[in-house]
């Protein structure tokens, strides 16, 4: 079993220009995420795929391995699957690392790998919702699982609705799940979803995911103790800073 750990990187950011380059503590951000997803044990090898040349410079210049891409893919999970095809090597799974979490930690990739036995068609992480905060925002996608531990449905809308319950109880009364955005495919299932049309659910809740599930494909989801510490705006990336440094 091969597994590729791909980072997709644009330079071009509506909230944050530049942010794959923007210096954290001395390393650029996509240099912090390259070194923290290469300490995953499960992970055969990592790439930066991006769309620009100064990215591709800088990556090369710290001794990572990169990838050029096309700028005009409207997805990571499509930069991935053009970085996959322009490697020379064969891999089972491909692992999709967010390029703006510069403070990433290897275990829950390896936690995502376990689950890769060749029949898991995609996989992707959750964590269970403490927060009442976390469980109303609409920018904080939920989850719902089934009995396998695979995802029914993704929603913005805090999902399911407690019907019986006050929702100053919602997070006494049920578990709720976050998602956190890394996705696991398998190789050949990744060369499908890339030619799948924009689908319906995708358009209401801006979830690219929801396209797989409404295409018929399992999505596995693995329980992780991790959250997620994504950079889209400077504010996010003093708040980081703090935690981290």
């Amino acid at each position: 079993m091969r597994i590729l750990g791909i980072i997709p990187a644009r330079y071009a950011s509506t909230r944050f220009p530049a942010k794959a380059l923007v210096d954290i503590g001395g390393k650029s951000m996509i240099q912090r995420v390259y070194e923290q997803s290469s300490k995953a044990t499960k992970l055969d090898q990592v790439i930066v795929a991006t769309d620009d040349q100064r990215i591709q410079d800088h990556v090369k210049s710290f001794g990572g391995f990169v990838v050029m891409t096309s700028p005009d893919h409207q997805s990571g999970t499509d930069r991935c699957y053009e970085a996959l095809i322009k490697t020379a090597s064969h891999f089972d799974y491909v692992i999709n690392i967010q390029g703006d979490e510069p403070f990433i930690s290897p275990e829950p990739i390896d936690h995502l790998a376990q689950v890769l036995d060749e029949k898991t068609e995609l996989a992707t992480l959750v964590k269970i919702i403490d927060q009442e905060e976390i469980l109303f925002n609409p920018n904080v996608p939920k989850a719902v699982l089934n009995k396998k531990n695979e995802v029914m449905y993704f929603s913005r809308q805090t999902i399911p609705y407690l019907r019986n319950a006050e929702k100053e109880q919602w997070l006494r009364t049920h578990t709720f799940y976050k998602h956190i955005g890394i996705y696991a495919y398998r190789t050949d299932v990744l060369a499908e979803i890339t030619k799948l049309p924009v689908s319906s659910l995708e358009k209401a809740e801006a979830l690219e995911q929801l396209r797989w599930l409404e295409n018929g494909y399992a999505i596995k989801a693995v329980i992780t103790s991790d959250d997620s510490h994504g950079v889209d705006t400077p504010d996010d990336l003093d708040r980081v800073t703090k935690k981290f440094l």
